[in-house]
């Protein structure tokens, strides 16, 4: 969110700028796809496509050109094997192939709608050609998709929004630390609780939403699929017991809840003899978090991180 801002404000500022994209990695090259790098006219850079010599020679590059008279857009590829051709002067091998585009207030437009779509939570697609750069509504199936034929030859997409969306049930001191740790990550932040003025929500700077609401309905409010994680994290064994058990049956990617495994043991009692399955209560990842010994709201925060992160990469 902050790189597009940036663009905006320069382009805003009615300055010409330099847009640099990774479209394409091989081996061990510090540049992934998607790495991204913004180059202004009045010396402002931000992001990065990789660092070392090879960066800087291309940031370079790009203030030169914005010095020309016309700024073309291409690729050029940087091989990271020593002295050779297309050599980057990095030698830790792998190869990155590097898109320029040059924007100007004309894309104000398309770095608005990207950035609307990051605020409300919608997704989208990131389109780049040697002929253009913009946003399109359409979703694609993949973080990114690309193709080079040629030097002249080639497009790159990316997935632009928030793929993952956190759920947090419980908006006191942990589901702030929580809130903060996921923003990072990429998550897409969403805080419910059922209790009017409680400062802890009010003051949860971090999520992307915040809502007061009836747990009786919580069901309404959470997308099913795998997409979804779930953390309840509410204030009272109630309270945890009655989420929990108006989303058992929906399917997630993740749902878990905060607690002593004395607390959870005797919910789990309750709720087979309420009619759940052992195999709809074996979904649920309890306590929530790895088991590293966390104590505070932050230590807990970043064991259920971990077991997140693990969740989502697992192949």
């Amino acid at each position: 969110m902050i790189f597009w801002q940036n663009i905006l404000d320069k382009l805003q500022d009615n300055q010409k700028i330099y847009v640099l994209t990774v479209i394409e990695n091989f081996g061990s090259s510090p540049g992934r796809k998607g790495f991204k790098m913004l180059v202004a006219e009045d010396g402002f850079i931000f992001g990065s496509v990789g660092g070392g010599v090879m960066e800087f020679s291309l940031v370079e590059e790009a203030q030169q050109l914005l010095q020309e008279e016309n700024q073309p857009t291409y690729i050029k590829k940087q091989v990271h094997k020593g002295n050779i051709k297309d050599g980057s002067g990095m030698i830790c091998s792998g190869e990155q192939t590097v898109a320029f585009h040059c924007l100007d207030s004309n894309h104000i437009s398309v770095i608005e709608n990207i950035i609307s779509c990051l605020q409300n939570g919608e997704k989208g697609s990131l389109c780049l050609t040697p002929t253009s750069f913009y946003f399109s509504h359409k979703i694609i199936k993949n973080q990114f998709d690309y193709q080079i034929s040629s030097k002249e030859d080639w497009f790159f997409k990316e997935h632009i929004g928030f793929k993952e969306i956190l759920y947090i049930v419980g908006g006191g001191h942990v589901g702030v630390s929580v809130s903060e740790l996921f923003i990072k990550l990429g998550f897409y932040v969403v805080v419910f609780d059922n209790r009017e003025n409680l400062n802890t929500l009010e003051d949860n700077y971090f999520a992307h939403q915040k809502q007061v609401i009836d747990y009786n309905n919580i069901s309404n409010y959470i997308s099913k699929g795998n997409s979804s994680y779930v953390a309840i994290m509410t204030n009272k064994y109630t309270d945890d017991k009655l989420v929990l058990s108006k989303l058992l049956k929906n399917n997630y990617k993740f749902i878990g809840v905060l607690g002593s495994k004395a607390k959870l043991q005797t919910m789990w009692e309750v709720l087979l003899k309420e009619g759940f399955t052992q195999e709809e209560l074996n979904k649920i990842n309890a306590p929530i978090g790895l088991s590293i010994k966390s104590e505070t709201p932050e230590e807990i925060a970043v064991s259920i991180a971990a077991q997140l992160i693990q969740i989502k990469n697992r192949i």
